[in-house]
């Protein structure tokens, strides 16, 4: 048994994310996360809020509320949009807690220790109307690489490409809009990343080989164009504070760190969190710290890659202790909209508590993880998503589960038939089930979700196909116990379905599961040797028919969502 521990992109603060932001980070998170823990493996899941930077400030502002207290009624209301779409957090902590501004402080006394972080002064955008400096995402303009017209001073929203504020063409506050924007001298603290190039090409050269093209090819692209030295703190009123022992004029000005320093941190300052709440039992540093025997993978979209790829790694790397690094970064591209770009700050698309509203989690986690952007941005719409449920979840799976276990029940009553020996048709549909068992177990392992989508499909229409061979309805006409040995095998499949479904749609599987009165059903998975003999439900069974586990999106509610969400321009 191994020790996985997997950690998805920190979702921001300033309000609910969209699917987007879910299917690029925590949903494959956490099919992951379930599925390593069904084959036997010890799994810690982390995430949190990232609650610290210039979204936070501007979205409690725009609340009316303080920054704190907007952070706070922001995480708890994330928390519950995760908890509905039941991702299996083991711990979803908050950048701001106490145990990151340790940590974040830690690692920046050692990498000043180190030498890797140097005081300097700089020239920085200072707003006359608002008569502060400004931070990078307080400023905003045209990005000078793509043209986008609402880029930020920190990146570019459109072309992912880092920018520094001056870089902006029209630059204007985003706090009052004003382009009264001078440049004045202050002083700030600069990760020397450029010092620890050759150590971070020689970690990727090492560790890479199995990433995605998308996340490795994201990371030498910023090793190729060279790395720069950073400044890795702001003029805010909410962050981690630069420690006074050690620069107490930055500290008396009230200087804090870059939320893209301490937020990586947060990984750990949030595993700490969770040991914390049972001090007894867990062991943060196990984790993370001379964790030799931890395997350690990431999920995040492609516009988190870098931080994560390259500054990150530097970080730890120059701290000259044995922090854990990243084994496998699992890298998505957009899901977007009709072609266009899902959007937390325009409000395009379909959002996480607007979805819960609409239709189960079940629905949404299927689909996402089905069309999940891997190999290329996907574009969700409402036709491919009424036609994936209505045709996989509402009539290969959901219509199987309902018709054997309703016509078994008229037939038979509300125990398993007992019926026949397996026949030819049984072994070979055993040997079937196990092929594709061992083939979606493969596209696990591998971290290919859309292919294990498929395969799970794909043991899904082997039940369907089994019973159109079979006819139990023809068969009951003529051969009473043939009809029953295929209903008691068909329902074996539903078992079956149930325990390796669950990764993708936990609530019908728990439903599925739940149908059958087994005492002792405690298992986690299927070996192929059980999928062979199709038999983990004997004879004699109680079972009840769960309700509709899918209802099929009708044309009617098609005209509803198009009428009511439109499409991206």
């Amino acid at each position: 048994m191994a020790r996985h521990l997997i950690t998805s992109a920190l979702p921001y603060i300033n309000g609910i994310k969209h699917l987007g932001n879910m299917v690029g980070s925590m949903l494959p998170a956490d099919v992951y996360g379930r599925y390593m823990r069904r084959r036997g493996h010890e799994v810690l899941y982390i995430c949190a809020t990232d609650e610290h930077g210039t979204p936070a400030e501007l979205a409690a502002k725009e609340a009316g509320l303080p920054v704190d207290a907007f952070c706070a009624q922001q995480h708890d209301a994330q928390k519950a949009i995760y908890d509905g779409f039941h991702l299996q957090f083991d711990h979803f902590g908050r950048s701001s807690s106490q145990q990151n501004v340790e940590l974040t402080q830690h690692f920046a006394r050692k990498l000043h220790e180190n030498g890797f972080i140097e005081e300097r002064a700089i020239r920085q955008v200072y707003s006359v109307t608002d008569e502060r400096f400004l931070p990078d995402r307080y400023i905003v303009g045209t990005c000078p690489h793509c043209g986008y017209d609402k880029a930020r001073g920190d990146q570019c929203e459109n072309c992912t490409r880092v920018l520094d504020p001056t870089d902006l063409i029209d630059a204007r506050s985003a706090i009052s809009g004003s382009s009264d924007l001078e440049v004045r001298e202050t002083k700030h603290l600069f990760l020397l990343q450029s010092k620890l190039q050759g150590e971070v090409e020689q970690w990727i050269d090492d560790s890479s080989e199995d990433w995605p093209t998308l996340a490795s090819s994201i990371a030498r692209k910023w090793l190729t164009e060279g790395l720069q030295d950073r400044a890795i703190t702001r003029d805010l009123e909410w962050g981690v504070p630069v420690p006074a022992d050690v620069w107490p004029e930055l500290a008396a000005e009230g200087k804090v760190f870059y939320v893209w320093f301490d937020a990586p941190i947060e990984y750990i300052g949030a595993t700490k969190e969770w040991a914390d709440a049972d001090p007894a039992t867990r062991d943060w540093k196990s984790w993370w710290y001379e964790a030799d025997d931890v395997r350690y993978t990431e999920f995040m979209a492609k516009d988190n890659v870098p931080f994560h790829s390259v500054m990150f790694p530097a970080t730890e790397l120059g701290t000259r202790e044995p922090w854990k690094k990243v084994d496998f970064l699992k890298a998505f591209n957009w899901l977007t909209y009709y072609g266009g770009k899902f959007s937390t700050s325009q409000q395009r698309g379909i959002f996480t508590d607007t979805a819960l509203e609409l239709l189960p989690a079940d629905y949404w986690r299927y689909f996402l993880i089905a069309n999940a952007p891997e190999s290329d941005d996907t574009s969700f719409t409402w036709e491919l998503f009424s036609s994936s449920v209505n045709k996989d979840l509402a009539d290969t799976l959901g219509n199987f589960v309902n018709r054997v276990l309703s016509f078994s029940r008229k037939r038979f009553g509300d125990e398993v038939p007992a019926g026949a020996a397996a026949g030819e048709a049984e072994r070979k549909l055993g040997e079937q089930i196990a092929e594709l068992l061992a083939e979606y177990e493969g596209h696990m392992e591998a971290l290919q979700f859309r292919k294990a989508a498929a395969a799970l499909r794909a043991l899904w229409s082997a039940g369907n196909s089994y019973l159109e061979e079979k006819a139990p309805w023809l068969e009951i006409k003529t051969d009473q116990e043939a009809a029953a040995l295929t209903l008691r095998t068909a329902m074996n499949l539903i078992h079956l379905y149930a325990i390796v479904s669950e990764p993708f749609i936990p609530a019908a599987a728990k439903a599925m599961r739940g149908a059958f009165a087994l005492d002792g059903d405690t298992a986690a998975w299927v070996t192929a040797d059980e999928a062979r003999a199709l038999a983990s439900v004997p004879a004699g069974t109680a079972f009840t028919v769960p309700p509709v586990l899918f209802a099929k999106i009708t044309e009617d509610d098609l005209a509803a969502y198009r009428e009511r969400f439109g499409a991206a321009e």
